[in-house]
This record gives C-alpha cells, structure tokens and sequence, in this order.
C-alpha cells in the first residue's frame, strides 16, 4: 500500500498500526493500576463474603426484574434492594476492585488525552457511541 492510497486520518499501514496497538497493550499490562486492578478482581473472585454479597443482590434483582422494568417498586422492595447493593459496595474486596478500576481507567483516560494531543485527533468524540 502506498502513501497516496492512505486516507488523511490513516498515517500507517494496518501491520504498523496492529504492531503498535500490541506494543501500546503490553505496556499497559505492566503498569501499577493495571496490574493493582489484576490482583483487585483476582482477591474478589475469591472472597466468599463478597460473593455471597454480589449474589444475594443479584439474586434480588432477578426476581424484580419485571417490576423493575415497569418502575413499579414498593418502597420495601426498593428498600430491600437498595440495602443488599450498599452490603455488596461495603465488602472491602469490592472497594478495593472498584477504586482499581477507577485508578486505571484515569491512568487510560490520561494515555487517551496524551494520544490525542499528540496525533489532534480528540479519541473520546471520535469513538462515541455512534460513530459506527
């Protein structure tokens, strides 16, 4: 392929592309808030208490799944509900998983911005949920 076949926005050939999209993944899978996230959902696999925890609210939406979907709860079963989800946010293995997951996806938002400034292409209004 060459140069003059490219369109503005496509610079390199899909091999150079493909090559730096790998590269650009391994590095990010040695870095801290990735590797910190990896160990996070790891200890929360594990972790009967916050399984039990995930499970029972899960279980609880299920079984209001059609009430939910009709926005028709009653204030005892939104209570109910409302209370098995804040047990499952307190479980210090799911608090940990998610302040991983925050940290790493600054640390992609930050790459992200980086990325963009430097090819003046804004990636987040390139990807939106209708470009494609």
């Amino acid at each position: 392929m060459s140069i003059d076949t490219l369109s503005p926005l496509e610079l390199a050939s899909p091999t150079v592309v493909s090559r730096a999209a790998h590269d650009f993944a391994a590095v990010l899978a040695a870095t801290g808030p990735f590797m910190a996230l990896e160990a996070a959902s790891d200890r929360l696999r594990q972790d009967r208490a916050a399984q039990h925890a995930m499970q029972a609210y899960q279980a609880k939406q299920q079984s209001l799944q059609a009430v939910l979907m009709l926005n028709a709860l009653s204030t005892d079963e939104q209570t109910e509900l409302e209370h098995l989800r804040e047990a499952f946010l307190a479980e210090p293995a799911v608090t940990a998983y998610l302040q991983a997951e925050a940290d790493l996806r600054t640390m992609c938002q930050a790459a992200a911005d980086r990325l963009s400034e430097h090819v003046g292409l804004n990636f987040a209004s390139a990807c939106n949920a209708g470009c494609c």
